[in-house]
């Protein structure tokens, strides 16, 4: 498959969405918690807390809904500054209890309307990027289909960001960058190909430290399960870390991008 192919998949109507991984994964044990405490609860935010075997944990996805009334709802997986504040408000509860926090992030980016430009959507996500890097609780990230922009990374500082197989993460879209490098939205393939977004790409780049491959239904058990098992163990192992050597780590994660050292 081109970069291009992989943009496209990624964008698939029928690609399962975050409600699905959190069904499959956690079950009727999520429970769903809802506001930023300030303006509103943002549908585009799904987020709570659910048991990983025997581990409680927090949840927060970025849902774009599986059909069009859905995707009305939920305004297209595209957050709004509530959004992040509810997603911030549950990183800081699961850091007071201690819970490992799961991110699933799937968005072609941030709203940008004037109403969420108001709303303080910039320093929305830059408090998310501040406070997510000395969170004292272990984070994990997983890019289940398009990572787009500060939209996406306002949920992907964490101590490790995973991909799934067909999944993007890129600081523009495609069509956006070729509009500003050849003024023509039509070279989308070939700046598909120039912003390295795919997972393999950015797993060779370092910047994603896992690939997971595609379920092939909602039905594949072995998937969910593998998923799950990695994802646990993963808590497992960050969790056994003091304090000061979890975050230490997370910032040298960080440091280490973009580095040809």
């Amino acid at each position: 498959m081109s970069a291009y192919d992989k943009v496209q998949a990624a964008r698939n109507s029928k690609r399962l969405t975050a409600v699905d991984y959190i069904g499959k994964m956690f079950g009727s044990s999520f429970f769903e918690l809802h506001g930023d405490r300030r303006f509103g609860d943002d549908k585009a935010i799904v987020a709570g807390l659910a048991m990983l075997y025997d581990v409680p944990i927090t949840v927060i996805a970025i849902e774009k809904g599986r059909n069009t009334k859905e995707r009305m709802a939920r305004n297209f997986g595209s957050a709004n500054p509530e959004g992040y504040r509810k997603a911030l408000r549950l990183m800081k509860q699961a850091e007071k209890f201690h819970r490992p926090v799961l991110c699933l992030v799937d968005t072609s980016g941030a709203y940008p309307g004037i109403d969420a430009e108001e709303r303080g959507q910039g320093l929305a996500i830059a408090e998310n990027l501040m406070e997510m890097m000395t969170l004292k609780t272990p984070i994990l990230s997983v890019l289940i289909g398009e990572g787009g922009s500060g939209g996406a990374l306002a949920l992907a500082v964490a101590d490790e960001v995973w991909m799934l197989e067909d999944s993007i993460y890129s600081v523009i879209s495609p069509e956006g960058c070729a509009s500003i490098l050849w003024k023509d939205s039509t070279k989308a393939p070939e700046a598909s190909e120039c912003l390295k977004l795919t997972s393999h790409d950015l797993f060779d780049l370092g910047v994603v430290e896992r690939i997971i491959r595609e379920p092939s239904n909602i039905d594949d058990r072995k998937m969910f399960e593998g998923l799950k098992m990695l994802i646990a163990r993963t808590f497992d192992k960050n969790l056994a870390l003091d304090t000061e050597r979890l975050l230490q780590t997370r910032y040298a994660r960080f440091r280490r991008l973009g580095s040809h050292s």
